[in-house]
């Protein structure tokens, strides 16, 4: 008798049991290789996102590098040349002066303790100075910024009523005291930046502290406030009277024409309004009538142009992350922030080239400095009203 020595065949449901089992597993082990994956592709932009920020090219470092050096040599120079003038010179504080001095004290003090070290952060690409005074520093930015924005205003409502409602009421006291409250509210919106309310981004995303994305509505409501009191409300107010003061200026010289023998012509000479052709005939130049209008309006346009760029970023970088967070952002923030600061290397170089007073005090002031420049003889200096470079004649007609 034959035994069978074949071993019995397992049963169909201890089979699927098994299979079962084994799909399990599988899927088990694709489920750990796809978590350590995206665990790895997790990481990579974070410890990628800091190299792909350094954009700032060699070329474009070493060009950086030259113009902010020589931006913050003529800024400091040129702004605390005007500050010793109007200090020194007694004849030199005009209401109108006082404010220029205000102007030229903010820029200086922006060029000293806020262009360094945006300077070296260029470079470096990378903020080596601690967090607070990353803060400290945004806290100054905009400090010096704010006063900057309210003298320009209070020099263009003060143009505004001499020429348009032909009142002068700025007078030197008056003037000391809207400097005292432009420094008082300008260090009141500024203060919450160095405290950290709102918290503002650490570089190195920018060469210092600026506005970043951010979804809360108290950063983003400070924001706002910040730029529409400091930037688009200042700017229409200037827009607004500018655009009075052409208008004003335009009606009467028309009036000028059609009565040529009521002009007082020895003051409009003097102010370089006309060129006489024949006795009392003139040939007004249309363009600007005023030699002090024509310096406010370009400190204005070059206002404009400096910081409507940075107000637009700041706007962009608060309420868009797309923006923020791209790959040249450093580089945006670069070429913005330095346009600011250009603005402060320029209003000297304006003073000088069409305010004539600050020109002679200039030249007399640089001799007591520099002994290897000639002595050149005192100028005579004349005090007139406002009102009259706009008011003259018999008929108290308005140039």
């Amino acid at each position: 008798m034959v035994h069978s020595t074949t071993a019995p065949l397992p049963e169909a449901g201890d089979v699927n049991a098994s299979l079962h089992l084994v799909m399990r597993l599988l899927k088990l082990s694709e489920k750990s290789q796809m978590e350590n994956l995206s665990q790895s592709t997790l990481v990579t932009p974070t410890t990628a996102a800091p190299g792909s920020l350094q954009g700032v090219s060699l070329p474009l470092q070493v060009f950086f590098c030259f113009a902010m050096v020589v931006i913050l040599l003529v800024a400091f120079l040129g702004n605390m040349v005007v500050c010793l003038m109007v200090y020194q010179r007694s004849a030199m504080r005009s209401a109108i002066n006082i404010l220029l001095a205000s102007l030229a004290f903010a820029d200086m003090m922006l060029a000293i303790l806020n262009m360094p070290f945006a300077l070296v952060t260029v470079v470096t690409t990378k903020w080596i100075f601690r967090d607070p005074f990353c803060r400290m520093s945004a806290m100054l930015f905009w400090f010096f910024v704010m006063e900057g924005v309210a003298v320009l205003l209070i020099i263009s409502i003060d143009r505004f009523l001499i020429i348009v409602h032909k009142q002068d009421k700025l007078s030197p006291q008056r003037a000391k005291v809207l400097i005292v409250v432009t420094w008082g509210l300008s260090f009141i919106f500024s203060f919450p930046l160095a405290v950290g309310s709102p918290p503002l981004q650490i570089p190195p995303r920018a060469p210092q502290c600026v506005f970043g994305y951010s979804t809360e509505h108290g950063y983003q409501a400070y924001v706002l406030i910040l730029l529409v009191v400091f930037f688009f409300m200042p700017f229409m107010v200037m827009l607004y009277t500018f655009m009075a003061i052409l208008n004003t200026i335009r009606h009467n010289a028309i009036r000028i024409h059609s009565h040529p023998d009521s002009i007082c012509l020895s003051q409009a000479s003097k102010l370089g309004l006309l060129s006489l052709q024949r006795p009392f005939q003139m040939n007004i130049d249309m363009s600007f009538k005023t030699r002090a209008f024509t310096t406010i309006l370009i400190l204005f346009s070059v206002f404009t142009v400096c910081w409507a760029p940075f107000t637009a970023y700041s706007l962009v970088t608060t309420f868009k992350e797309g923006f923020y967070h791209k790959d040249s952002f450093f580089q945006i923030s670069t070429w913005v922030l330095w346009l600011c600061y250009l603005k402060s290397a320029l209003n000297p170089l304006i003073y000088y080239w069409r305010i004539k007073k600050f020109r002679d005090a200039c030249v007399d002031l640089m001799p007591k400095y520099f002994k290897f420049l000639p002595q050149l003889p005192g100028n005579t200096k004349r005090r007139i009203q406002p009102s009259a470079v706009y008011v003259c004649g018999e008929h108290r007609l308005v140039v």
